[in-house]
């Protein structure tokens, strides 16, 4: 193993990632970005969108650059076979960034980089399929994380580091590579996807920092010494992306509701619900991964007993049952009853407009039978139903003659 090549390979990628990252949030950021054709997002939030990428730049050309000079020495094979399937579920996902994809076929590139690796590694059967299964669920778990400014980069970084301390004390250190400049890139890309994040790592950095890092866990612990509790201390690293993960399967689980559909109920945003601000949010759960990220550590070493991992396995469960409590989806709308609804009203109005007619229409006739009532004219111009007779049926009225009544009067009397 060539030490002073890892730490070269460090410095390389928080150099390249710091570089990339500030170029990408200038262009990011500059205030005449055109939007896109179509009525689509402004390509400065595809930008900011795929920030990730120059993290994954920062990392893999480090690391690659390393390997071609020699640095990981016998492990070679090992660590190419971690960096290519990284590689392939980084571009995924950044193709995922500009244009979504299925949910099934980023799931089958991650089967297949975690199956490139694991074959590269010479992991026998029994063990390449548990290797593939863990890898799967711990790059799904993390990528999960990436809700929240900073929070994936925080967390990763703190578990990285755990990686890195526990490949340095395996039997083979080359493994240590990738960590090394992963913490690096990781820590100059923290800065720009700090809140207010300018940058955010996207599916491209957020996949690709998990598959890393899944991966690192599985072939250091193959290659542990037989004597210590790898098989216990290394999965503790990610006890925090796991419990996020449990979190929003029990909590869609209780409200009936798709585990496939992305919602505010993960860990950041319960937090917020009590009032914990984004970066507190991001401190807490870095924190929080720190506790079990050291005693896995410490155990890995042989300083602790694996006992000692029951401490924040329940510290864990026991803040998930707390952030459950938290309610995270919105209650149902329901619709307030409408008072005087346009479907009461009419009826309402055609009742009374009813009754007002049989009232007046019961009025009319007694009012033409009553003794001294003047019976309005019906000569032309007269309205139909003005006049009506004792049983409530309308009089007729004479013929039109042309002449005024006057008129006939006088004419009727001259035939007699």
């Amino acid at each position: 193993m060539n030490v002073l090549g890892i730490i070269a390979s460090g410095v390389a990628a928080l150099f390249i990632t710091v570089a990339l990252a500030k170029s990408a949030r200038r262009v990011a950021l500059r205030p005449n970005v055109p939007d896109e054709p179509g009525g689509r997002a402004p390509r400065a939030e595809a930008l900011r969108r795929t920030g990730g990428a120059t993290a994954v730049l920062g990392v893999g050309t480090a690391t690659g650059a390393a390997l071609w000079l020699g640095a990981a020495g016998d492990a070679a094979g090992s660590v190419g076979g971690l960096l290519a399937g990284a590689g392939l579920v980084a571009v995924v996902g950044l193709v995922h960034d500009l244009k979504p994809l299925w949910a099934a076929l980023r799931l089958a590139v991650q089967i297949t980089a975690a199956v490139l690796v694991v074959c590269l590694a010479g992991f026998p059967p029994a063990a390449g399929v548990l290797a593939v299964l863990w890898i799967v669920l711990v790059t799904h778990a993390f990528a999960l994380l990436d809700h929240a400014d900073g929070l994936l980069t925080a967390v990763g970084l703190v578990t990285a580091a755990g990686l890195l301390t526990c490949a340095l004390l395996g039997k083979d250190p080359a493994l240590a590579l990738l960590p090394t400049a992963l913490v690096a890139g990781l820590a100059g890309f923290l800065l720009h996807t700090w809140h207010p994040a300018r940058l955010r790592l996207g599916a491209s950095g957020a996949q690709f920092t998990g598959f890393a890092l899944a991966a690192s866990g599985a072939l250091i612990q193959a290659a542990a010494p037989s004597g210590r509790a790898a098989w216990a201390a290394l999965p503790a690293l990610a006890t925090v992306a796991l419990a996020d993960s449990a979190l929003v399967l029990i909590s869609r689980r209780r409200a009936a509701r798709s585990p496939l559909r992305e919602t505010d109920d993960h860990i950041a945003h319960r937090l917020r619900r009590v009032r914990v601000t984004v970066p507190g949010a991001a401190v807490l759960t870095a924190l929080w991964a720190a506790v079990p990220v050291a005693t896995g550590t410490l155990v890995y070493a042989e300083l602790l007993h694996p006992a000692f991992l029951l401490l924040p396995l329940a510290g864990t469960a026991a803040a998930v049952f707390a952030l459950l409590r938290i309610p995270a989806y919105a209650p149902p709308r329901t619709a307030p009853p409408r008072r005087g609804s346009s479907r009461t009203v009419p009826s309402r109005t055609a009742a009374a407009r009813s009754t007002g007619a049989s009232s007046a229409a019961a009025a009319i006739p007694a009012a033409a039978s009553a003794p001294g009532a003047k019976r309005p004219a019906t000569g032309r111009g007269a309205p139909a139903g003005a006049a009506r007779t004792a049983a409530g049926r309308p009089t007729v009225p004479p013929p039109p003659t042309g002449r005024p009544t006057a008129e006939a009067a006088t004419a009727a009397a001259e035939r007699r």
